[in-house]
């Protein structure tokens, strides 16, 4: 049987479209190539941005600013030094962008000094997005920062 250009140019377009096709039912299947909101309350999280830029802008007014630091220990937070530990109400929450099992989200309890030690025994290596959430006398603050542990 004798194949004309035609013939030719029909099967070379079901050739190709079945190559696509075949590509994009394996990444639609495969668990590897998952496309999931990077949060699960995405379109919620949009909603409050203004509350949040208005967070931000409050902790960059500060005169003593948050630092989040990676220690021997672990994560070590600290707030303004003039703040009353007692005072101080809120969250951190422990981004994990590779892994959203890894996540975690710790509430902010000071006694007796304006620092919060997050144990390395809690984190495993890699990337970590650090998310404060915090108020003190009524003002609220946030503060992220990321950190490469090791």
């Amino acid at each position: 049987m004798k194949i004309n250009w035609g013939t030719g140019i029909v099967i070379a377009f079901a050739l190709f479209m079945s190559f696509i096709l075949f590509f994009v039912f394996r990444v639609q299947s495969d668990s590897k190539y998952d496309n999931e909101l990077v949060v699960e309350d995405y379109y919620k999280q949009e909603r409050i941005l203004q509350d949040v830029l208005n967070k931000e802008a409050n902790a960059a007014q500060l005169d003593q600013k948050v630092k989040i630091e990676d220690t021997e220990e672990g994560i070590l937070i600290t707030f303004p030094e003039d703040f009353t530990p007692n005072d101080i109400k809120g969250k951190v929450s422990l981004y994990r962008p590779s892994d959203q099992k890894l996540d975690n989200e710790l509430q902010i309890a000071l006694s007796t000094s304006n620092h919060l030690l997050i144990p390395k025994s809690d984190l495993a290596g890699g990337r970590w997005d650090i998310i404060t959430d915090w108020q003190y006398h009524g003002k609220s603050y946030l503060n992220k920062q990321m950190l490469n542990l090791e």
